[in-house]
């Protein structure tokens, strides 16, 4: 497509020139060629610069440095979830390297189904996948120093997950400088962590995110302002962030596929059909985002749950698991150093995948302490908000219990 760069390894010193690509754009549609960038003067103010954001998504993390510290596994398709238990298991795959993405293995996939799809493809003649249970800690360690050379190299930062960060380099002044830029970050990560990486480069926070997963893995993709439009419109609608599989089949009932089709949709219409949210979709159909990049956020909540090996009847089973669930908790609290929570939120999935949750708000909250008040308390809550499950109210036909989950909202 014209009016965007897309880079890949070794290729770089073969692509255009973005401003002058940008321009050759122009010419052929007859409109007057122009700087990609602004000439910054003294006299321009930081706040007065052309924007240039920057999204990083590493590529299919988990399985990379597992393939990084693993060597045997290279060139071997990974999954990296939940045991399959020779497709017996539960849980599902957190990620899968490119090789195993071939067979239809991606993320959030049941266990057993990837399992079968890694069976199917064998039995066709093609490698096994080895499937591997997470290293969460490993993981952890490895981002904290990739994140730290992403900060170094940004006027902002603003780490958006474990394996994704957005980097404002406006300081750049201009894109083809800007990518120069990012290469050399590619190489470093390259080097350092023996690991890959997409680049996304745009006007916004929105447009860089959906640049860096058009050419993955290790791509550089940059959407000059101007060419915004021409390079959102014939993408689908689920590129944009936030449309999920409901909202997708919403619009595909309506013949609403892609970017352009959502763009002719009238503000009220949107608005008709999603509530506030529409308005923020006719936006983002337009590559409007005024978002800034920042690192100042403040968690709003923190929890975890899980899926049993079986699903079970037993309160006392079930109890365990979420009293565990609680020490986690309290200490990453402590961990993040948190104050304390006002809101406490029990979810219960059932054997036929029926998910329901019940919530309970402390008016002053719970203060988190060294003396284990906090977290009698906490247990306290959780066990008053669990034992309804078990009653005829709640679970008339006494359906056993798949997954529980634990989770504090209202942060302080």
């Amino acid at each position: 497509m014209p009016g965007f760069v897309v880079l890949h390894a070794g290729q770089t010193r073969r692509i255009e020139p973005a401003d002058r690509q940008l321009n050759r754009h122009l010419r052929e549609t007859h409109q007057k060629p122009q700087p990609l960038h602004r000439k910054i003067t003294p006299n321009v103010k930081q706040s007065d610069l052309m924007r240039i954001i920057v999204h990083v998504d590493m590529d299919a993390f988990y399985a990379a440095v597992e393939e990084r510290y693993n060597p045997a596994l290279r060139g071997l398709p990974v999954a990296v979830g939940a045991d399959p238990k020779e497709g017996k298991g539960r849980g599902v795959i957190t990620t899968a390297n490119y090789l195993a993405r071939k067979y239809g293995i991606h993320s959030a996939l049941p266990i057993a189904r990837a399992w079968r799809l890694a069976e199917a493809a064998r039995r066709r003649g093609e490698p096994a996948t080895v499937f591997i249970r997470p290293n969460f800690p490993l993981y952890r360690e490895v981002s904290a120093r990739i994140m730290q050379i992403f900060e170094r190299s940004a006027d902002a930062f603003e780490e958006a997950s474990i394996d994704e960060a957005y980097l404002d380099v406006s300081s750049r002044e201009n894109f083809p400088t800007a990518i120069e830029h990012m290469t050399q970050l590619k190489a470093e990560i390259r080097e350092k962590e023996e690991l890959g990486c997409s680049f996304g480069i745009g006007p916004n926070k929105l447009i860089a995110k959906i640049a860096s997963g058009h050419r993955k893995p290790d791509g550089l993709t940059v959407v000059a302002s101007d060419m915004v439009q021409q390079f959102l419109d014939p993408l689908t609608i689920r590129v944009i962030p936030g449309i999920g599989p409901k909202g997708e089949a919403f619009l595909h009932q309506r013949n609403i596929r892609t970017i352009k089709e959502l763009r002719e949709i009238p503000e009220a219409t949107l608005t008709e059909w999603f509530g506030k949210w529409g308005q923020r979709l006719f936006e983002k159909a337009r590559g409007i985002d005024d978002a800034s990049v920042s690192n100042e956020w403040t968690r709003k909540s923190l929890g975890e749950q899980e899926t049993f090996e079986e699903d079970t009847r037993s309160p006392s089973v079930v109890t365990e698991r979420l009293y565990s669930m609680a020490e986690r908790i309290i200490g990453k609290l402590r961990e993040k150093e948190f104050s304390g929570f006002r809101t406490v939120t029990v979810t219960v999935r059932f054997s036929d995948f029926q998910t329901s949750n019940r919530s309970h708000s402390i008016k002053n909250g719970i203060r988190v302490d060294n003396d284990g008040e906090a977290l009698r308390l906490l247990k306290q809550e959780a066990l008053t908000l669990l034992s309804p499950f078990f009653d005829a109210q709640e679970n008339p036909r006494g359906k056993a219990i798949r997954l529980i989950g634990l989770r504090l909202e209202k942060l302080f």
